[in-house]
């Protein structure tokens, strides 16, 4: 196996990686879109937007892939950095680079690799978008184009996020250590710690912005029927696509959470209990309108919610009590259904 090559200016990169606060931070409904487009028109098992860190390359967008991260020493992407052009391994298994690579060997038995650099601003390969199929291909001159401009599109939105003042905040708010503790590694949504984090700050920022603090506790119903039914690595892909349906669902300023098993908490800020309404049956038709499709198998899964709007000047912990509550409510009441706790 050949590990890739350190660039020559690898401090320089790596200080630029950093400056731009990508690594260890929540999904992105954008880039969870893009990604699936990518899979779509190139009709590969799996798209990435990676990262290569100091010693790992972490994936700020994935489908197709449940792991978060895999070493840089075994990455095809720490090669692909290493040019500005994109990077094409057409068969692993007659490549002597990487027939013996253990991501080829093993999961994700990795045969065909296309890997285009993201430049930063500064011009530097801070990772790549990727396509991975477990059987050989070749991309025509045309593929080539468009992979190319697809890749143009992901680096482009990253220079944008890089400069706009939501990113600005979570770098003020959060060290990149302090993120690492508070995500979730399965679903790349913030945890139980993020929502405690995020929640008085949130509620300062309604109160700044004179609005209200809204809250949905959002539960899969008969999730258990899936792992009993499917296994768990079934439950685990529902997860992850339930936090891109939430994602895509509210608005980029909203904090989704997954608080824990099934069941995922998001705070927003809104003018009265309408709007709340109206965002939480989003989430809810985002879940119920299109099954999810696992392991080439169609699952028909609906969400419960509970909603409540913060009443000053109770105690943040009795807002998610009563949003608790309203969810409850909602499973007693048929499940696929939005309560509101007044």
């Amino acid at each position: 196996m050949l590990s890739p090559d350190t660039p020559a200016d690898e401090l320089l990169r790596q200080q630029i990686l950093d400056d731009n606060d990508l690594l260890d931070t929540p999904a992105d409904p954008y880039l969870d879109t893009l990604v699936r487009v990518v899979r779509e028109v190139f009709a590969v098992k799996t798209v990435l937007v990676s990262l290569i860190d100091r010693d790992r390359q972490w994936f700020k967008a994935r489908i197709g892939l449940d792991a978060d991260a895999t070493p840089r020493a075994i990455s095809f992407c720490g090669h692909a950095i290493l040019g500005t052009q994109a990077f094409i391994v057409e068969d692993t298994h007659s490549d002597p680079r990487f027939h013996d690579n253990p991501l080829v060997l093993n999961n994700p038995h990795i045969r065909f690799y296309a890997g285009r650099p993201l430049l930063s601003k500064e011009g530097q390969a801070l990772g790549t978008l990727c396509l991975i199929d477990p059987l050989p291909q070749t991309l025509t001159d045309k593929q080539q184009r468009l992979f190319n401009d697809m890749a143009l599109l992901v680096e482009g939105y990253l220079k944008l996020r890089n400069d706009n003042e939501q990113t600005a905040q979570l770098r003020a708010a959060l060290s990149r250590e302090q993120r690492k503790v508070m995500l979730d590694p399965l679903t790349q949504l913030w945890n139980r710690a993020g929502l405690n984090h995020f929640l008085p700050r949130h509620q300062q920022q309604a109160d700044d912005l004179s609005l209200q603090l809204g809250v949905l506790f959002c539960d899969l119903d008969y999730f258990k029927k899936v792992n009993d039914n499917h296994g768990h690595a079934a439950g685990d892909q529902v997860l992850w696509e339930t936090a891109r349906r939430i994602n895509a669902a509210v608005r980029p300023q909203d904090v989704v959470t997954r608080s824990g098993g099934e069941e995922f908490v998001v705070l927003l800020h809104v003018h009265d209990e309408s709007e709340l309404l109206h965002i939480a049956e989003r989430v809810r038709c985002a879940m119920s309108n299109q099954p999810l499709e696992i392991d080439n198998q169609k699952l028909n899964l609906t969400i419960s919610i509970g909603a409540t709007l913060r009443v000053p000047p109770e105690a943040l912990s009795s807002t998610l009590n009563r949003a608790d509550q309203a969810l409850y409510q909602a499973k007693g009441n048929g499940r696929n259904r939005v309560e509101l706790a007044c």
